[in-house]
């Protein structure tokens, strides 16, 4: 029996020492990284097998695998497990090198080759080991938490007092093989990931077109706004308001930002419309504006003075009002006059309104 401090004596060194030609592996561990492999890829390309047993639930159904396929995550595995798959918390340096999609792709022929992998369907404890069969020579390695280039010794993990045991007594590693291959083989407590890892590794090198990429940065923008789009809160089209001049006068982002508005009154009962100059914030509004009008609800536009004609415009019976027939109504006072209870404003005696 040996100790393995992984500081003065590591792991993966060890590891690369006893792994031959032919040499059978067997590893129970909560997490594997493309990263341990190509720490060892040298010697693991020697083995004739690898069985691999994650100790926690890892992609251990469709619904989960599919969705990580449909999101494409690059590094980790979703959040059904902390443990990565592409790279882990302490392997940020490789990543750093840009060389994730190369390992990641010969990972993933190494795995289709040469291993297969199976999940714990529970969380009970199961102790992580690393077995190496040559021949009638066994060598085993408990406890291990990971496969990984931390777990190897090849990288800073920041844990304290962390030994490995190195047995290589027949009567010992055959007592824990045994174990693991009872383990293995019950259907009843693990179930075969391979294809499910074999996916992700693949989404990892796989590479992207410009509109993927474009159209997931715009949804991880506006997904907030796309779930509030409940239909309790979407225009009611039964007023007819599509119907009317101002809305057909809307280029399509306008028409957008119009229901958007609508959306947040009627859930948050208050919006903001900050868009560029020129971009027709206006006519937005008033399409909102029409909106309202045509369920017969109360509207006071409050403007700076200055802009007073900009609104006044679109008021009653005038050639500047091109929206005439679609006759919203709303009332013109300025911002200003939120302070007053008297004096007159546009014409409009203070005093007098409800």
């Amino acid at each position: 029996m040996e100790l393995i401090n992984n500081t003065s004596r590591l792991l993966g060194d060890d590891l690369k020492k006893e792994i031959k030609d032919k040499s059978k592996l067997r590893i129970a561990a909560s997490c594997f990284s493309i990263y341990a492999y190509a720490a060892l890829k040298k010697e693991l390309e020697k083995i004739e097998e690898l069985e691999f047993l994650f100790t926690t639930p890892m992609l251990l159904n469709e619904q989960i695998s599919d969705s990580v396929k449909k999101e494409q995550r690059e590094f980790f595995i979703p959040k059904l497990s902390e443990m990565g798959i592409c790279g882990t918390e302490f392997e940020i340096k490789l990543k750093n090198k840009m060389t994730q999609k190369a390992i990641a792709r010969e990972c993933a022929d190494w795995i289709k080759r040469k291993v297969r992998i199976r999940s714990i369907k529970n969380t009970s404890s199961t102790q992580g080991m690393i077995s190496v069969q040559t021949g009638d020579k066994h060598v085993n390695y408990t406890p291990v938490e990971g496969f990984t280039a931390a777990d190897l010794g090849y990288e800073n993990k920041n844990s304290n007092l962390t030994f490995i045991i190195k047995m290589d007594s027949a009567g010992e590693c055959a007592g824990i093989l045994d174990k693991f291959n009872a383990l293995w083989d019950d259907k009843e407590r693990v179930k075969d990931i391979t294809k499910a890892v074999e996916d992700y590794i693949a989404s990892c090198y796989k590479e992207n077109a410009p509109e993927f990429i474009y159209f997931l940065i715009i949804y991880n923008i506006f997904r907030d706004f796309l779930h509030d789009l409940d239909e309790d809160y979407m225009p009611n089209e039964a007023t007819g308001f599509k119907n009317s001049l101002i809305w057909n006068k809307l280029y399509n982002f306008q028409k957008d930002g119009a229901v958007g508005i609508i959306n947040k009154l009627e859930r948050y009962n208050g919006c903001i419309l900050a868009d560029s100059v020129g971009l027709g914030k206006t006519f937005t509004a008033l399409a909102v504006m029409q909106y309202y009008s045509l369920r017969n609800k109360s509207i006071l536009v409050l403007c700076p003075k200055r802009l007073e004609q900009n609104w006044r415009q679109y008021q009653g019976n005038k050639t500047t009002n091109i929206f005439y027939n679609d006759r919203i109504r709303f009332d013109l006072l300025f911002h200003t006059d939120l302070g007053r209870k008297r004096g007159m404003s546009g014409g409009i005696d203070l005093g007098t309104v409800n």
